[in-house]
């Protein structure tokens, strides 16, 4: 282990932060914060086609949500276009590039052909020694791998990997625009920024070994490799959209928890006995290579659900506020800017939190607490909101306007009195006001919810019921 670790999470701005990108960026930050080690954020923004400043920006915003706080960066590669060219004109004085002249339709051609032959449709290497160059062609540049032996990547997850050097390319570093390629930009950033562990998903450890020699060309220690296992969804295909993977601030918005993202992204390829629920403290101090499979995990949306109502469950009401604002805003339950009584909210939120797997749960099942007025669902209406519970109504409104201190063991003693008197079933005096004041048949115990409406919303929504009801009639 080097002295001080450093290591990088390097995303391409072609799109917003998704899962695979969340657990690699989660497992740098976690394994430089076990060794007190730099965890560095690189934009690998050389694709100038596809790589916007949108992104960029939702790239930040996915792993601030997440707190996985960077030590340096955000660094740009469009900013070190300089430094790779030299780089690469290093290389070329040494004779370890070349320039290339092949026009790449000529390449596609010989691809083509190769692949037709059932050969490597890699390239035939005719511009090593090439001696007259044509003048009116502008040459990229490209690397001069070994054609003889192997290279064996160490890699701390899936231990030794062999490659035969006669497989690879001599691929291209700088493209006859001077823009710099992909494995050659990592690496130059990677000598630059002293990496000591490059720790990526495993669709990059075809790239190590074309890596390894150009770390080893420009003369400088090649980091350790740790290529985690592939995330896959249900049906053991690749993870995508449709198995309800999306990005990181699309789970932000649909009203997960970061702390549950962080839990359940660790737990996609990494265990620790078999403790489910850990806390940030927990992850970083038993993190380790070791704990991290070879196989492909699999995305689960039902037990990442089940996880963040874990961690619903377990916060605080007051905590909740401010976390269930934005959807109370969202719902428009809320005007941005209201002031809101934070005892009041913290009140009702503690009788739903259990019931809510998300915030957006949660915000919607506030609505009967704080919208002027509500719908009812149909079926609970036809059902609770009729002549047969006209009477039971008229006295449970009558009674708590007559209760001056409104909480919920007085508001009980009137239900029990009203249903003594009428001889009924208490079931058949709370379910109908239960309908009457949240519009569902469902709702935490009534009597608490009652005294979380007030005196004043209950009689108007009782009025509201009893109304309706004689209209009908």
């Amino acid at each position: 282990m080097a002295d001080t670790v450093r290591v990088r999470f390097a995303p391409s701005p072609t799109g917003h932060l998704h899962i695979g990108g969340a657990r690699t960026a989660l497992f740098n930050y976690l394994f430089a914060r076990h060794h007190s080690g730099s965890f560095i954020l690189r934009i690998e923004d050389t694709d100038r086609t596809r790589s916007t400043e949108e992104y960029i920006a939702s790239i930040l915003e996915g792993m601030r949500w997440l707190n996985l706080e960077w030590n340096e960066g955000p660094y740009r590669q469009t900013d070190r276009f300089d430094i790779y060219q030299k780089y690469a004109q290093n290389l070329l004085t040494e004779g370890k590039a070349y320039f290339c002249y092949c026009a790449p339709e000529e390449l596609e051609q010989r691809r083509q052909e190769a692949l037709a032959q059932g050969k490597s449709p890699k390239y035939d290497g005719r511009c090593r020694n090439l001696q007259n160059p044509p003048p009116d062609r502008k040459p990229a540049i490209r690397f001069m791998m070994p054609q003889e032996g192997e290279i064996v990547v160490n890699d701390l997850i899936r231990g030794k990997v062999v490659f035969d050097n006669a497989q690879l390319d001599d691929l291209i570093i700088l493209r006859s625009d001077g823009t710099p390629t992909y494995n050659f930009t990592v690496v130059v950033d990677d000598v630059d920024m002293n990496i000591t562990h490059v720790i990526r998903g495993d669709d990059h450890l075809n790239n190590t070994p074309k890596q390894i020699h150009i770390y080893q060309s420009l003369g400088y220690e090649v980091p350790s490799f740790a290529h985690l296992p592939m995330i896959l969804g249900s049906d053991k295909a690749r993870l995508s959209k449709r198995h309800g993977a999306t990005s990181v601030i699309a789970y932000r918005d649909m009203g997960y928890l970061p702390e549950a993202l962080i839990n359940y992204l660790v737990r996609l390829g990494w265990s620790y006995g078999d403790q489910e629920v850990f806390t940030v403290e927990e992850l970083i101090r038993y993190f380790s290579f070791e704990h991290i499979g070879k196989s492909a995990a699999v995305f689960n949306p039902e037990k990442f659900l089940w996880l963040n109502r874990q961690y619903l469950m377990k916060a605080t009401p007051g905590e909740l506020v401010d976390l269930v604002m934005p959807f109370l805003i969202r719902e428009t339950l809320i005007n941005e800017g209201q002031t809101v009584d934070r005892a009041w909210l913290s009140k009702a939120i503690a009788t739903l939190q259990e019931r809510s797997k998300t915030l957006v749960d949660l915000a919607q099942s506030l609505t009967y607490y704080i919208a002027d007025e509500i719908e009812y669902n149909v079926k609970a209406k036809e059902k609770f909101l009729n002549d047969k519970y006209l009477t039971n109504l008229t006295e449970v409104k009558a009674s708590l306007g007559t209760v001056d201190t409104f909480v919920a063991a007085q508001i009980e003693k009137v239900f029990t009195s009203v249903s003594q008197r009428l001889d009924a079933k208490l079931g058949n005096i709370a379910q109908p006001v239960r309908v009457a004041v949240t519009g569902r048949t469902e709702s935490p115990g009534i009597f608490e919810v009652l005294e979380i409406l007030g005196k004043e919303k209950t009689l108007k929504r009782l009025a509201r019921a009893i109304q309706m009801i004689e209209m009908k009639s």
